[in-house]
């Protein structure tokens, strides 16, 4: 019952691990349960009730979160609410009360006579309870973005172009696009590519993507939360049961546009730096510089006073052409943002 046995194509779910399936046996509970609940049902509840982000918690924890965790996090009145009582308050309490003694759970459970139609009965609730939860975000940074940080007619039109005929250089089997806010990149380069990884920080976006992709039945798009300034590492005993971003596939492609700025003097990454692990990826880049004349990087400047930023449009030039092999770049009408097609020195050769 672990969500690492879903894998997705495109914005269809897919589960892998059909060796976990199990003939049942009479009398047997559902093995799956209390997982279910750690790592399924408790983040969506605290998401739905308390708006709480569920990714930083099962990023810490491969286990997921525990009733009694989940339980500290809810009140009285969230007892209220359908299945909160039964699935976190009394699985916590009887988790206690084995814990403590010196009980057999499946002994106990057979001579109750625990049953099958009690297993579909608890699916059948978890089910209708799941359904019924719906998380109303508050509006998040970024998720009005094409409304109040609009490009002019001219420069979204070069954008446009641009990358279009970047994309239109071949056939790739997979993309990355950084930053994708609304997905409109994302679904561009679906034109050109067998599956896109559309990653962004903001949840609030990427759910509106998601559900926008499920409803068309998009299987080459797969929008995922993911904060580049802060990625997932390797998880596990070894730190290698679950592989960090980097080692999860081979992009051909990156599209990192409109996103340097935040992450250089947003998140203070050397820009430096930044270029070099987009090398490292072994793709080829589509990247946008926009300079210290632009609004938004102005308004990020005015928050970092005082700190000093190697952010010019010498200085990532110079990071592209040691890093790659730079094919061609366009400076948009407004003077204040250029384009670049990075081909990677491995693919040149």
């Amino acid at each position: 019952a672990t969500p690492f046995n879903i894998q997705w194509i495109g914005s269809r779910p897919t589960f892998i691990d059909v060796s976990s399936f199990t003939r049942y046996e009479p009398g047997d509970p559902w093995a799956g349960y209390r997982q279910f609940c750690q790592q399924f049902l408790y983040p969506l509840f605290l998401q739905a009730h308390k708006n709480i982000p569920f990714h930083p918690w099962l990023r810490g924890s491969l286990e997921g979160i525990t009733p009694e965790t989940c339980r500290s996090m809810l009140s009285g009145r969230d007892y209220l609410r359908p299945g909160v009582l039964t699935h976190v308050y009394l699985q916590a309490k009887a988790q206690a009360r084995y814990e403590s003694a010196d009980l057999n759970i499946r002994r106990d459970l057979r001579a109750a006579g625990f049953s099958a139609a009690l297993i579909k009965n608890n699916v059948s609730r978890l089910r209708q309870t799941i359904e019924h939860l719906h998380w109303k975000p508050i509006r998040s940074t970024w998720s009005e973005y094409d409304r109040q940080h609009p490009y002019d007619d001219v420069d979204r039109q070069g954008k446009s172009n641009f990358v279009s005929q970047a994309l239109a250089r071949r056939h790739w089997s997979l993309v990355w696009d950084l930053g994708c806010n609304t997905g409109t990149y994302s679904r561009m380069a679906a034109k050109h590519a067998e599956h896109v990884l559309a990653l962004d920080a903001d949840h609030v976006v990427i759910d509106r993507l998601y559900r926008a992709l499920k409803e068309q039945g998009d299987s080459t798009i797969l929008p995922l939360v993911v904060d580049i300034a802060d990625p997932s590492p390797g998880l596990g005993w070894r730190g290698r049961e679950r592989q960090p971003l980097s080692d999860r596939g081979s992009p051909e492609l990156i599209l990192c546009l409109a996103l340097v700025h935040h992450l250089v003097i947003g998140r203070t990454i050397p820009l430096a730096e930044l270029i070099a692990w987009l090398a490292g990826l072994g793709a080829d880049l589509i990247i946008e510089f926009v300079d210290r004349r632009d609004p938004m990087v102005n308004r990020l400047l005015r928050n970092r006073e005082g700190q000093e930023f190697e952010y010019s449009t010498s200085a990532i030039e110079a990071a592209l052409t040691q890093c790659f092999s730079v094919v061609t770049h366009k400076t948009l009408e407004s003077g204040t943002r250029t384009l670049y097609y990075a081909q990677a020195k491995t693919h040149a050769a």
